[in-house]
């Protein structure tokens, strides 16, 4: 009987730790996913995370923000549309100031969702890939993996479209270096002492 009351309890503890929907790592401390519920909270406190990016315009639930408290968790809310065209600049500029909260290391673990963690969140990670290097085609492959059925013709018009040197301008707002280029293990690092020289270089 004992031995039955433990392995209960160790199933039990093993659902506890839900993860939302359309879950994943994109890099090492950048995640993705749709909107996490109550139910996930034990396992998004598994994951150290310092920030959260929401993608959606309606007001977080006081449940979720409640939650972040507790954590310590910081919120980074652009308000996109869930159909936006994706010629709109709104939609643009949304991505652009998400990317720069998104590439700063000081925001990491970060987790990235809108409300199902498939159209609005794959044009952030397809645009992030696009910095990334990645050719269009696997940019497109990833994106499609998340949407599935529901895959917009418009959202990978608009990774496609999305401006290099937006992009670049995009980084020269943040001071980082690149670690691991080409690799598995790709990562954005952030350094004071770069941070130092490029104040002092900007006087």
């Amino acid at each position: 009987m004992g031995l039955i009351v433990e392995v209960d309890t160790v199933e039990e503890d093993a659902a506890v730790l839900v993860p939302p929907p359309n879950f994943s790592m994109v890099e090492d401390w950048i995640f993705r996913s749709s909107f996490p519920t109550p139910s996930n909270f034990p396992f998004l406190q598994t994951l150290n995370l310092r920030s959260i990016i929401y993608l959606c315009p309606e007001p977080y639930p006081e449940e979720n923000l409640e939650f972040l408290r507790s954590q310590n968790i910081r919120l980074f809310q652009f308000g996109i549309e869930g159909k936006t065209e994706a010629s709109l600049p709104i939609l643009r500029d949304s991505i652009m100031e998400a990317l720069k909260v998104l590439i700063d290391v000081r925001n990491h673990p970060v987790l990235i969702h809108c409300k199902r963690g498939k159209h609005r969140t794959g044009c952030l990670v397809g645009c992030l890939r696009k910095l990334q290097n990645w050719c269009l085609s696997s940019v497109f492959e990833e994106y499609q993996r998340f949407a599935g059925a529901k895959s917009r013709n418009g959202d990978l018009i608009f990774i496609d479209r999305f401006d290099i040197v937006s992009l670049k301008q995009c980084l020269y707002s943040i001071i980082y270096q690149y670690q691991g280029y080409g690799s598995k293990k790709r990562r954005l690092l952030y350094t004071d002492q770069n941070l130092q020289k490029h104040q002092l270089a900007s006087f």
